[in-house]
């Protein structure tokens, strides 16, 4: 997003609100990673367990 874009948010929404949202966006990709690393792990456990 543009800085016009931000500024326009902050004066028709509040600061708190767009800080809030700005934070969650940012959350959600790291919690996508996370759960992408989890899945992962999942996975690979799942077939050591197969070899045993």
């Amino acid at each position: 997003m543009k800085i016009e874009q931000w500024l326009n948010l902050i004066g028709n929404f509040g600061f708190p609100i767009v800080v809030t949202f700005y934070l969650l966006l940012r959350f959600e990709k790291k919690i996508d990673h996370l759960t992408e690393a989890i899945n992962k792990i999942a996975t690979i456990i799942e077939k050591e367990q197969d070899k045993q």
